[in-house]
């Protein structure tokens, strides 16, 4: 069960971060749940970097051709053309949106569904937008992190049509681990509000963490990995630690 909550958290059929209602209901009753709480709409332009997948997972434009998103938004690594990637909007219906078409696949070596949550996509043609680089050492896994995506607005919702914000505080390895047993530490970085109220939701997989670097440019430090429900208290966000992985993310685009 453990297993299960790790992948259907966040991926199935939604779209990003977005600040979700508390509520401490199990999914089949969460549509029930109060509004959005917490979450803003983003502005046009202000995270250029953010790609949602037609698979109804987000990512984040690593190179101009090479989406990073999480290993359980992908089904393995190969040549894979199913995947559209839309991006330069935060209106998905806008005519404006950039769509480009997966050619392969890479997913994190020895992935098995716990841990390891990163993948690459590689795109038919390069996307004319900034690209968010990534943190290769811990100096930033800490204080105030950025999230943003089309994901469910609230547990069991479905997807939303504008890109929503939020920020949530780095949660300890310990206090995380206590919420989550099964947390892999050495792989995973947690955030939220102890309250609740802010969050990642359903189709938010593969969305990026971020904050601002000692240059005061973005930054990724994690990808949404998995949780327990939307926003509850005392069950923050877990997200894979991009800087765990940023050499083997760095080889494997090389090779692609």
């Amino acid at each position: 069960m453990k297993q299960l909550l790790r992948v259907l958290k966040r991926c199935a059929a939604a779209g990003t971060v977005i600040l979700a209602a508390i509520s401490l209901q199990p999914s089949s009753a969460s549509a029930a749940a109060p509004p959005v709480v917490g979450g803003t709409r983003a502005a046009q332009g202000e995270f250029p970097f953010m790609v949602r997948l037609s698979m109804g997972c987000g990512g984040a434009l690593y190179a101009q051709n090479i989406v990073l998103t999480a290993a359980h938004c992908v089904s393995g690594s190969g040549n894979n053309t199913s995947i559209t990637a839309t991006a330069g909007v935060v209106d998905l219906r806008s005519p404006s949106a950039i769509k480009v078409k997966s050619t392969k696949v890479l997913q994190a070596p020895g992935y098995n569904g716990t841990g390891k949550d990163w993948a690459l996509i590689k795109l038919a043609k390069p996307i004319n937008l900034p690209t968010l680089k990534i943190a290769e050492t811990k100096a930033f896994d800490n204080g105030t992190f950025d999230v943003a995506g089309w994901g469910a607005a609230r547990e069991g919702g479905s997807q939303q049509r504008y890109l929503l914000k939020a920020k949530v505080p780095f949660v300890s390895d310990a206090s995380c681990k206590q919420a989550y047993p099964s947390l892999v530490s050495s792989e995973e970085i947690c955030a939220g509000l102890p309250q609740g109220g802010v969050d990642t939701c359903q189709g938010d997989s593969g969305g990026p963490m971020f904050r601002k670097d000692n240059n005061n440019a973005w930054i990724q430090v994690g990808i949404v990995s998995w949780g327990e429900g939307c926003a509850r208290p005392n069950l923050p966000g877990v997200y894979t630690e991009v800087s765990t992985f940023a050499a083997a993310i760095k080889s494997a685009a090389a090779g692609l």
